[in-house]
């Protein structure tokens, strides 16, 4: 065998180290793909930049090694510990960690493309700017993990605990999050495109600034939820509880919101513009300067809403409930009032109706 001393950078290609005693070797930059280490003991030894791909390790003694931006890819490291070991950096793609132990590890920048993660235990971890794209990441476990400005693209998070967990900045177009409980996670900036939320609890989650488009966001709870700014243009939101949530400035054009719970929602300055509020309650909503040209808010619950300098131009109020509604200074221009309750509302004009049609 290599001497330990020549073992820097050493080329053990396809080499049998099964049972081998490595323990606190540096063997770093050395070339072990295809190796045989299993049941090899490498405790607290320096892997750094070594090339690990496809070698066989099962067994293998891992706690307190040192993989700093070593290559394990297609590796199988299925249900081991490895909480003190060191994965900075790794390149970890197609790698099996079904139910393996990585709590609290430092993963920042690791790739973990195609990784199977099922199961796994990553609370408290680092995944800062790691890789996760087409990852399993279904049943894992990630309260308090930190995964801003990950890359979780295409992942299946279904039946994740994500109790607690940093996402901002994250991207998650097209990932797997139904019936996902993400109650006041902190998704701020996170690219959420064609993600599929459905039945997903995001109360009360931080949302500002996200990009929903084409999400699926069929049941979800977004009571109270944070969407300052965030984009939900043309989605299909019909019937789903907004109540109490933040869309200030939030981008709606065209979404349907059609029997939607917006009560006590702030859509102050948003983009409601060609919106489907078809009965949606927004009972005491704050509209005030909202863009609502063209929607249809036929029959919606306007009781008590401040629509205040809203523009209100050619949109579908017939039927409409505006009583105690505030509307001075909005623009009703060609908007249809076709059976529109008045009952000690403020008009355009300033002036307050007295009760009736």
């Amino acid at each position: 065998m290599t001497p330990v001393e020549d073992l820097i950078g050493a080329d053990l290609t396809g080499a049998d180290l099964s049972d081998a005693d490595l323990q606190g070797r540096n063997l770093s930059g050395a070339d072990l793909s295809g190796a045989d280490l299993s049941g090899a003991d490498l405790r607290n030894t320096d892997l750094t930049d070594a090339n690990l791909s496809g070698a066989h390790l099962t067994g293998t003694e891992l706690s307190g090694a040192d993989l700093t931006d070593a290559d394990l890819t297609d590796t199988n490291l299925r249900g081991r510990n490895l909480t003190d070991t060191k994965l900075t950096g790794a390149d970890l793609t197609d790698a099996d960690l079904v139910n393996t132990n990585l709590s609290d590890a430092d993963l920042s920048g690791t790739d973990l493309k195609h990784a199977k993660l099922s199961g796994a235990d990553l609370s408290g971890a680092d995944l800062t700017d790691a890789t996760l794209a087409h990852a399993n990441l279904s049943g894992a476990y990630l309260n308090r993990a930190n995964l801003s400005d990950a890359d979780l693209s295409d992942a299946d998070l279904g039946k994740a605990n994500l109790t607690d967990a940093n996402l901002s900045g994250t991207n998650l177009t097209d990932a797997n999050l139904g019936k996902v409980d993400l109650a006041e996670v902190d998704l701020s900036g996170a690219d959420l495109t064609g993600a599929n939320l459905g039945k997903a609890n995001l109360a009360d989650a931080n949302l500002s600034d996200a990009d929903l488009g084409k999400a699926n966001l069929t049941d979800a709870n977004l009571s109270g939820t944070n969407l300052t700014d965030a984009n939900l243009g043309k989605v299909d939101l019909a019937e789903v509880d907004l109540s109490g949530a933040d869309l200030t400035g939030t981008n709606l054009n065209g979404a349907d919101l059609a029997k939607a719970n917006l009560a006590d929602a702030d859509l102050s300055a948003a983009n409601l513009a060609k919106a489907n509020l078809t009965d949606a309650d927004l009972s005491a909503a704050d509209l005030s300067g909202a863009d609502l040209a063209k929607a249809n808010l036929a029959a919606a619950d306007l009781s008590a809403a401040n629509l205040s300098d809203a523009n209100l131009g050619k949109a579908n109020l017939s039927g409409a409930d505006l009583s105690d509604a505030e509307l001075s200074g909005a623009d009703l221009t060609d908007a249809d009032l076709t059976d529109v309750t008045w009952s000690n509302d403020t008009r355009p004009d300033g002036t307050t109706s007295d009760s009736g049609r």
